[in-house]
């Protein structure tokens, strides 16, 4: 025990000193390059702007430098709340599929130490019965949305087609979900596509990953989270709650987009989060997104996954979105002055982008408060370029991030 906590002390002081000197390796093993560009504040802020604009109460963009004299920024729009308190990006906020990151890095975990192969048939890893006998897909193949698997939350979102307020209120604000009933609605449609053989985003593949962790494990994923990530990390504000509603502490109100625009915002902050589980059920904020991403992107020096599962989780494929690649439960994004890695996050009243550079040295993480709502997805996949690339030269504009709004998922 005594050795494990010398080992964890000096792991942390190593990164701790590493990104202040900026002299670290990142997601390619490379050392750290030159500083990058300053950011372009006012356009980030003018992207907030046309979010809030586009029918969110508020936004926000976070933007840390880990580097000796590196610059933190915050910009805030708007409000976090329709009583008209205004927006702070301390607050707490539902991050959807950013969760995704976490369970990818909770399972690449356990397949270093030999509880999971990623290339073996996944169903040895779950509950007897959890998938047909003949269902060949893997852990590989469900981290990259390439296994085929039909997206239950299509079955609980959509009527006729389209996310609406009424099937959140009677299929998704109270309703309590076992994850294998999850799956068991994804099963019913069989494979979509041979397993490998194309991407196509599917929350269930990461629900099944969290059971896969609980199975082979013997422990709920909320304990998982916690004791493999949350506390060796010090996320104090990141939470995996499932089923309770509330979000406690200081947190930002979420606003659902409804079906008809006559009608005013509808108020989605208390859910349970059962129906998107270890897809999307978490509890963050911004703080704790920046930290989990640095750590991540440092490989074995972070303390969180080895240099070779950083490697896997980093060599993203493409996903047929201009700009846009999938790596193990990361995103890859490029954009005018080079690739960042991280995730998107939308799921009921909230929107999410959490992304880094490769070496980690630069994150940026832009929010608001509102979904169903696409203006407000691009919205803030455009804040992206201004805040990693700087100012556009003279007689370029900033650039859009093309496609990306696509594949955001939930």
């Amino acid at each position: 025990m005594l050795r494990t906590r010398l080992a964890r002390t000096v792991t942390t002081l190593a990164v701790a000193v590493a990104l202040t000197a900026g002299g670290t390796t990142g997601a390619l093993g490379a050392s750290r390059g030159p500083a990058r560009p300053a950011p372009d504040a006012v356009a980030v802020r003018t992207a907030l702007l046309h979010v809030r604009d586009a029918g969110a109460p508020g936004a926000f963009a976070v933007i840390r430098d880990h580097t000796r004299w590196g610059l933190d920024r915050t910009l805030t729009v708007g409000k976090a709340d329709l009583d008209g308190t205004p927006m702070r990006a301390d607050a707490r906020i539902r991050i959807g599929s950013n969760t995704k990151m976490f369970t990818a890095a909770l399972v690449l975990g356990l397949a270093e130490r030999g509880l999971i192969a990623l290339d073996r048939p996944l169903r040895r890893y779950l509950p007897p019965g959890t998938l047909p006998a003949d269902w060949t897909i893997t852990a590989r193949q469900a981290l990259t949305h390439r296994a085929g698997l039909y997206d239950h939350v299509n079955d609980l979102l959509e009527q006729n087609g389209e996310e609406t307020t009424s099937a959140f209120e009677a299929r998704i604000r109270d309703r309590v979900y076992d994850p294998r009933d999850l799956v068991a609605r994804s099963v019913r449609h069989g494979l979509q596509h041979p397993p490998g053989s194309a991407y196509a985003y599917a929350n269930t593949g990461f629900v099944l990953l969290g059971l896969a962790a609980e199975h082979v494990t013997g422990r709920p994923y909320a304990e998982l989270l916690r004791e493999r990530i949350l506390e060796p990390l010090g996320l104090r504000r990141t939470s995996f709650t499932v089923p309770e509603r509330r979000i406690t502490g200081r947190h930002i109100s979420g606003y659902l987009t409804p079906d008809d625009p006559r009608l005013p915002l509808l108020d989605a902050t208390e859910q349970n989060g059962s129906w998107i589980g270890s897809a999307g059920a978490a509890v963050s904020s911004a703080r704790d997104l920046d930290r989990f991403l640095t750590r991540l992107l440092a490989g074995s020096a972070g303390g969180l996954v080895r240099d070779d599962s950083l490697r896997q989780m980093t060599r993203a494929l493409p996903t047929g979105a201009p700009s846009t690649a999938y790596g193990l439960g990361l995103r890859r994004i490029t954009l005018s002055c080079g690739a960042v890695f991280g995730h998107g996050g939308i799921v009921q009243g909230y929107q999410s982008q959490a992304y880094a550079t490769p070496d980690g040295r630069r994150t940026v993480v832009v929010f608001a408060n509102a979904s169903n709502n696409g203006a407000v997805t691009q919205g803030l996949l455009d804040a992206l370029e201004p805040a990693f690339c700087g100012a556009a030269p003279a007689g370029r504009s900033a650039r859009h991030v093309p496609g990306a709004a696509q594949d955001t998922g939930v």
